[in-house]
């Protein structure tokens, strides 16, 4: 084969082991994001009650592992995050918990249009050719079209990783921001049609849109 004209990490994370959460684990956690959000600064907006966790497919890289969650507020808000530990191993317990949550207004059903429901967090970096740097980004969501059975994150038209949805839900570990390439999450049938694609920069093209007009 050829030399690759684009050297970026593939598939650099663990596919899942577990799928989503459950029982006593997912209680765990529950509590490990219900902690985080007491002490979430939300700069004064009454986000309201947090209402059920939806978690979603945990993935590992560097380490750790990450299980990525949301929840809708009493007031329409929606609750995004993350609980990062250090799997088990021989016979050890997870350890190292760290929780990361914020919030934002803008969610499924204030956005009829959207077609993939998705969050996204920088959770590192990985240094290329000539100290150019990609940021590694965990990426987490759920279709809001039926069909789909497993979703992709493209770099420039590269693959670099794939989750199978479980329970309609996926967690990614790709590289982002890379000598200009942008991702792109892609949702895909069982016989491999796209079904629906998102970027990570639409919310932020839209908006320069708007002050530039």
């Amino acid at each position: 084969m050829p030399p690759q004209a684009r050297v970026v990490p593939r598939f650099a994370a663990e596919p899942s082991q577990e799928g989503v959460p459950y029982g006593r684990w997912q209680e765990r956690l529950r509590s490990e994001l219900l902690a985080a959000c007491e002490t979430l600064n939300t700069d004064g907006v009454d986000i309201g009650e947090v209402g059920e966790i939806v978690f979603y497919p945990e993935r590992s890289w560097h380490g750790h592992a990450y299980v990525p969650a949301t929840a809708i507020t009493a007031d329409g808000y929606e609750l995004f995050g993350y609980v990062r530990f250090i799997p088990a191993r021989d016979g050890s317990e997870p350890s190292g918990f760290t929780t990361k949550v914020d919030f934002t207004e803008q969610t499924a059903e204030r956005n009829p249009q959207w077609r993939l429901d998705v969050c996204d967090e920088v959770i590192g970096s990985w240094r290329g050719a000539g100290g150019a740097l990609a940021a590694m980004t965990l990426v987490w969501g759920r279709p809001l079209l039926p069909g789909g059975r497993i979703a992709t994150a493209e770099l420039g038209d590269l693959t670099v990783d794939q989750c199978e949805l479980f329970d309609e839900r996926f967690t990614l570990i790709a590289p982002d921001d890379y000598r200009g390439d942008l991702l792109e999450i892609k949702l895909w049938s069982g016989k491999g049609q796209e079904l629906a694609r998102e970027s990570l920069y639409e919310d932020e093209a839209q908006e320069q849109g708007q002050q530039d007009a």
